[in-house]
């Protein structure tokens, strides 16, 4: 699928022609430079590697460094692979925002913050266990029974209990492309995505 790396600038919000109050995200989205393009001959599937951000020369490997000489651009601080990228591109070519009009629907990809050791109340959206009124005091937000006892004497798998909260790979289906502003190079989304201000996102049609 076609797509673009983009970094989350942040959230605003907007007026639809009919009045409507929409919640948006905004991303710069490229120029992208194409990298490598991966053929089934030579590398057993089909994929266009795509690079955006600038970095500076002296944070580059020389392996990385002799990478991007190959393509003809500086170095670049994120690289991904778009598996069968709908648009013939040769390496050294950019990918702009051009890319999408308003009115497409996208597929949008980023880590979502992570926000360390949660219990179950907000790690997975429990009530907690009752009230006061039978002498227990400290036990609001606790998850109650883990289950049986003299069988099967353990705790099943997968039981959702306390643990490391968010930090993983989100990606959120079918987000309306609001507006795009090329000479800028950026592009509204509506609705909210995962990650914090500054964080890379990949976008695909």
């Amino acid at each position: 699928m076609s797509g673009i790396i983009g970094k989350k600038v942040g959230m605003t919000s907007v007026f639809s022609a009919n009045g409507k109050y929409m919640p948006c995200t905004v991303i710069e989205a490229g120029p992208c430079v194409v990298t490598q393009v991966k053929t089934l001959e030579k590398d057993g599937y089909v994929a266009v590697q795509l690079a955006f951000d600038e970095k500076k020369e002296k944070n580059t490997s020389s392996a990385m460094k002799g990478h991007f000489a190959k393509a003809g651009t500086t170095p670049k601080r994120k690289i991904v692979e778009f598996n069968n990228f709908e648009i013939e591109k040769n390496i050294g070519e950019a990918v702009t925002v051009d890319l999408f009009v308003e009115g497409d629907f996208v597929d949008i990809s980023g880590n979502s913050k992570g926000k360390g050791f949660q219990g179950v109340v907000k790690r997975h959206g429990f009530s907690g266990v009752g009230g006061t009124t039978h002498g227990q005091h400290d036990r609001l937000r606790a998850p109650g029974s883990l289950g049986a006892s003299s069988w099967p004497s353990r705790v099943f798998k997968g039981m959702r209990m306390g643990g490391r909260t968010g930090g993983g790979r989100v990606t959120i289906q079918n987000l309306e492309v609001i507006k795009v502003i090329p000479e800028k190079n950026l592009i509204i989304i509506k609705g909210s995505i995962a990650g914090a201000k500054g964080s890379y996102i990949t976008i695909e049609k």
